[in-house]
């Protein structure tokens, strides 16, 4: 298992910064030295809106497993439309009442299909955990693309690394010396000894970005990473408890010592609101 994490983790975390720093290099985000174009975030915001697709199939597979159906046709196109409507808001001003079509819009594009496919049956069912399906990947995927298009890259790689070494932080401690259960009803293998690794871990990276990339100022970075760790190990319990409902310990097998995409991608869903607010007041 932890084999299968240091290989599988380090070829993931290379692919991703190759991704990044060319999406960075193409737009004048990666140095100083060259202008911003206009344009920002197009290769992560491909790369997001393909990772819905499978996302979208594994959160499925949770919900059939507790009798219930996704109704994934127009839940992967939803999910793409609000994953990708902050990159699109760069052609034109978005505005708070676009958002709100596109998710009353998608809400019907739920309603129709349902009516077209299945009629009444499984109705409340289906269309409820459709709209779960669509707000939990597209609306809070879609605060990804947010952070990355009005913040720049550097930012959003902190936002990435403070949430993905605290998890690190979060299972090395916890797997060394947890003994006190952080969310037993939940993840019983999550510990306050884990909690702390986890806001350690988070701590220094936010400092190492903060102060090496010009970010914040330092006492800002430390913020940052402890109010992160904790936030990003609650994405993770998110998840948790809808597997747990689903009586499975990961999403699915794509990815040896990991699970599946939702698993890899859970904590920063949830956070990413909180990190496009905290950017927004303190940037």
């Amino acid at each position: 298992m932890l084999k299968h994490r240091l290989l599988y983790g380090s070829l993931m975390i290379a692919f991703f910064i190759a991704v990044m720093l060319l999406d960075g290099w193409l737009d004048g985000s990666l140095t100083d030295s060259t202008p911003d174009k206009a344009i920002q975030g197009s290769i992560f915001c491909i790369l997001v809106a393909l990772l819905m697709i499978p996302a979208q199939f594994e959160l499925a597979a949770l919900a059939w497993a507790k009798g219930l159906k996704i109704l994934t046709p127009v839940s992967i196109v939803c999910s793409i439309l609000l994953v990708t409507c902050w990159y699109w808001g760069q052609f034109i001003d978005l505005r708070m009442d676009h958002l709100a079509f596109l998710l009353a819009f998608s809400f019907l594009a739920i309603l129709l299909y349902q009516y077209i496919m299945h009629g009444t049956t499984g109705a409340l069912a289906n269309c409820g955990i459709t709209c779960l399906s669509v707000c939990y990947l597209g609306l809070l995927g879609g605060f990804t693309v947010a952070i990355r298009t009005r913040f720049g890259l550097w930012p959003f790689l902190m936002f990435v690394f403070v949430i993905k070494c605290s998890d690190i932080g979060a299972y090395s401690i916890g797997s060394l010396c947890g003994k006190h259960k952080f969310s037993p009803r939940v993840s019983p293998g999550k510990t306050w000894e884990g909690m702390g690794g986890a806001a350690l871990a988070a701590a220094i990276i936010a400092v190492l970005f903060g102060a090496g990339c010009g970010i914040m100022a330092l006492p800002l970075a430390v913020i940052f990473g402890l109010c992160f760790a904790f936030i990003g190990q609650m994405g993770d319990l998110a998840e948790s408890m809808m597997k747990r409902d689903a009586e499975r310990k990961d999403s699915a097998s794509k990815v040896p010592g990991f699970g599946g995409v939702l698993d890899i991608i859970d904590s920063p869903l949830v956070a990413a609101p909180f990190a496009y607010l905290f950017f927004m007041c303190c940037l």
